[in-house]
């Protein structure tokens, strides 16, 4: 048996990436991660997620691990030289800029199309072409246009999701997008040749997640509550609390797992009852059924539940924390969290921690898709770059003396 390891799937494909913030950067993460080599294009004074604190603290080190990076002034011709050499050789351009910020600069499709026919270029904004397109959008945005807010909070409380949920997905998109795109110019049988203009969105990615609930409007006439007042498909689907105070999400969505559940616990009486024989009939009887279940089950420990869901294979889950995650057991044996070296924090400072960091959710024959790179600091390639370019030495010294670009050591 070989131990050489197959390659990773885009091994040899060079992407370009104007992107900031989340929904761009990811794109470039997840065809980083699938062995393309991304560079980052960033301005003389760095991707201004580098120095953000707070809750956004984490965006860099988060989506721009296996890059390089470049630091170039686009404002200066030369810099904008530098930048078309670059995509020349370019499979895939990704931006997430405001509509037309990348015409302006001489990087709109048009142009770059024309200067290389091969090019994928990605554009990931708050909303696809038409009425909405010059709208600033952000996440919270159009989670609120867009129902998700109103299906997360309770009536009357819209409430944003916990994570970053449209500009990940939609950076998803815009990567899917782009494996397409690649596919079909290099289509062995029907490939083009060419490339093509890719276009992923915030908005429309936010009514795709809540499509689900416009199909339940659409085939019921009954439009969806807000999650906390829904009507459940399930009659135990819910987080009961605990005689520590804990708290942990319990569920029975089978026949079948409600005699489990009633046998597990002793509740004979309630395994017998006829008004409680289906799934149908135990939504129906919630009402009464679970204050019950809520006192019976109160006396227990939330590691007490799991063990006796665990032990019969029903669905539970404690409530975890974010940083709870870094201990997870499953995690640490299926080494999900690689090692990487971070920001520590948003000063932008230069200090690092070494951590560990999620990798993608997927495995390709049994592997998890490796952190080549940590995520790069400002600058860190401008160098090697331009010589690969064609570049000389003292070229290089004179573009960087000209704050044209920035290296670590300038």
């Amino acid at each position: 048996m070989s131990d050489v390891k197959a390659p990773l799937p885009l091994e040899g494909v060079r992407v370009v990436e104007f992107t900031h913030m989340v929904m761009g950067p990811t794109c470039g993460l997840i065809l980083g991660d699938l062995g393309a080599e991304v560079i980052k294009v960033e301005p003389i004074a760095g991707d201004n997620t580098r120095r953000l604190v707070g809750s956004g603290a984490g965006f860099f080190s988060t989506f721009n691990r296996n890059k390089k990076s470049i630091a170039v002034d686009v404002k200066q011709a030369a810099g904008r030289e530098i930048v078309l050499k670059l995509i020349g050789g370019a499979d895939v351009f990704s931006e997430n800029f405001k509509a037309g910020a990348m015409a302006k600069l001489g990087f709109g499709y048009e142009t770059l199309s024309k200067l290389n026919p091969r090019l994928v270029y990605v554009s990931h904004k708050g909303f696809l072409p038409g009425p909405y397109e010059q709208r600033t959008a952000l996440d919270e945005v159009v989670q609120m246009m867009g129902g998700l807010a109103y299906m997360t909070g309770p009536e009357g409380r819209p409430l944003r999701a916990g994570a970053s949920v449209n500009d990940i997905m939609g950076g998803m998109f815009g990567a899917i997008g782009a494996l397409a795109a690649l596919a079909r110019r290099d289509h062995a049988v029907r490939g083009t040749g060419r490339g093509a203009e890719v276009q992923s969105s915030l908005f429309e990615n936010n009514v795709f997640l809540v499509a689900q609930h416009m199909m339940q409007f659409a085939v019921t006439g009954q439009p969806a509550a807000p999650m906390p007042s829904r009507i459940s498909a399930w009659a135990v689907y819910d987080i009961f609390t605990t005689q520590d105070g804990g708290q942990v999400f319990l569920a029975v969505v089978s026949d079948t797992q409600w005699q489990i559940f009633c046998d597990a616990f002793g509740f004979a009486e309630l395994k017998t009852d006829p008004r409680l024989a289906t799934n149908n009939k135990r939504v129906g009887a919630r009402e009464w059924l679970m204050p019950q279940l809520r006192e019976r089950l109160a006396g227990f420990s939330v590691p007490q539940l799991c063990d006796i869901f665990e032990t019969r294979g029903l669905p539970y889950a404690p409530i975890n924390r974010p940083q709870d995650l870094f201990d997870d057991p499953h995690l640490l044996a299926t080494h999900g969290l690689a090692p990487v070296r971070a920001p520590a924090d948003g000063s932008g400072a230069g200090r690092e921690v070494e951590t560990r960091t999620p990798l993608l959710p997927l495995a390709l024959d049994g592997e998890r898709l490796p952190i080549r790179r940590d995520p790069p600091g400002l600058g860190q390639d401008t160098c090697d770059l331009l010589e690969e370019l064609g570049y000389s030495k003292s070229q290089i010294g004179e573009l960087l003396k000209a704050g044209v670009a920035a290296s670590p050591e300038t």
